[in-house]
């Protein structure tokens, strides 16, 4: 998530290294340099860029959505949760059944079968079937991270593994930000079933290079699925006295995330501002600067600490959606790079605070850690449509500071019950 850095660095090194299956000794794996690391690292970029840029298309068209088929912003907001909501659901079962039956399948088919829903979203008749198009959208892009995460850490050599990992991610956001400003892009042009078909497009071309590019498992070795085991690995999480609030943090920052970009474009499209579908997909551009701020709030938490950097960019979240209450845009603006400086940097922060509590279980936290993250982006970037529509901005922003503030709370609480 995003998001976006849609999964942070710290997020995919929480799914660790498989045991036997994954062959962690260094000099096996696909090697740096080699035709065939270029084949899957490539494969995987593109992966990641078109799952993200699929999952969020209707993001920046929510207005339209809104006036063409007479629905309020909040009814409108569910073409982006209902997506994530299938994401969040199915990203467990599907890490599980990718143990047993291999990643390669899994990604190939989930990939081809978003872009054929995202092809069949642009057809819909009315908002119910488009929302059912979303759903089986992100059924099927719930199968990329489960599987890649694992990918990862099978075949490639132990020391590629972080280029391979920052090239992924790289290619999150920049899908993330591009999907929501082709879309725009193309509406404002023409109409959003064209900005949506223009995605649909790129992502059947990019599932057809997906399948021509990466190459087969090697050292993929099937797991049995023990529910006994797992519920008893689930149990033992959510004793500790962390990684419960860790992903509560991670469902209240992108939820507030989620709530602030899905509908900024319905306060900007009024006057005084009477901005068009390109000049609000343009500041999804500002989604560039997370990469930036999730990598250095990572080296700061390496010297000062997580829960002083958690805390610190909370706050920092907190100040811009604050700033956006001005009525004046470049204030809003700014308010709004502020608060995506600070969001990317927290749920880097707070997964790589997963990562180091995870101990064993690294693989089931970091699904139950991305679950709780894009389960944040259904629940709460709907539910705030109803503040917007009854309160207009200041509601929305109650409610995101709302989030935030239980952030900072979480934050000082953990720092002084734990000092990992």
């Amino acid at each position: 998530m995003a998001a976006t850095v849609e999964v942070s660095a710290d997020a995919i090194k929480a799914a660790g290294t498989p045991g036997v299956a994954g062959h962690p000794e260094i000099g096996v794996g696909l090697q740096a340099g080699t035709g065939e690391f270029r084949r899957a690292i490539l494969a995987l970029a593109i992966g990641g860029f078109t799952s993200f840029a699929l999952l969020y298309g209707t993001q920046p068209i929510l207005p339209q959505l809104t006036h063409d088929f007479d629905i309020s912003p909040s009814t409108a907001s569910l073409s982006v949760s209902a997506g994530t909501a299938a994401m969040a659901l199915l990203l467990i079962p599907l890490s599980l059944l990718a143990d047993r039956y291999g990643r390669e399948r899994l990604m190939k088919f989930g990939l081809l079968g978003a872009a054929l829903f995202a092809l069949a979203s642009v057809l819909a008749p009315n908002f119910f079937l488009l929302l059912l198009c979303r759903v089986g959208l992100g059924a099927c892009i719930a199968g990329m991270p489960a599987a890649i995460m694992a990918y990862q850490g099978e075949e490639i050599a132990v020391n590629a593994r972080g280029r391979a990992m920052g090239i992924y991610i790289a290619a999150n956001a920049l899908g993330g930000m591009s999907g929501r400003f082709l879309v725009a892009l193309v509406t404002e042009w023409l109409d959003w079933r064209y900005g949506l078909a223009a995605l649909a497009v790129v992502g059947i071309l990019a599932a057809w290079a997906f399948w021509r590019l990466l190459p087969p498992p090697r050292w993929f070795t099937p797991q049995s699925l023990q529910p006994r085991l797992l519920f008893a690995d689930v149990r033992g999480i959510y004793r500790d006295i962390g990684l419960p609030l860790l992903f509560l943090t991670a469902f209240l920052i992108m939820g507030a995330f989620v709530s602030l970009y899905n509908y900024l474009g319905f306060r900007l499209i009024l006057p005084p501002y009477n901005l068009g579908p390109a000049a609000i997909g343009a500041i999804f551009l500002l989604y560039a600067m997370g990469s930036v701020s999730s990598a250095w709030a990572g080296f700061l938490a390496d010297r000062l600490g997580h829960r002083t950097i958690l805390l610190l960019m909370s706050l920092c979240m907190a100040a811009g959606t604050l700033i956006t209450l001005s009525s004046r845009l470049p204030l809003i603006i700014l308010g709004v790079a502020i608060f995506t400086i600070g969001y990317f940097a927290a749920h880097s922060i707070a997964s790589g605070w997963v990562g180091r509590r995870a101990g064993s279980r690294r693989g089931l936290v970091s699904a139950l850690y991305l679950s709780s993250f894009y389960l944040g982006a259904s629940v709460i970037g709907s539910a705030s449509g109803r503040l917007w529509s009854y309160a207009a901005w200041p509601g929305l922003v109650a409610a995101m500071l709302a989030c935030v503030g239980t952030v900072i709370v979480i934050a000082l609480y953990l720092g002084w019950v734990t000092e990992r």
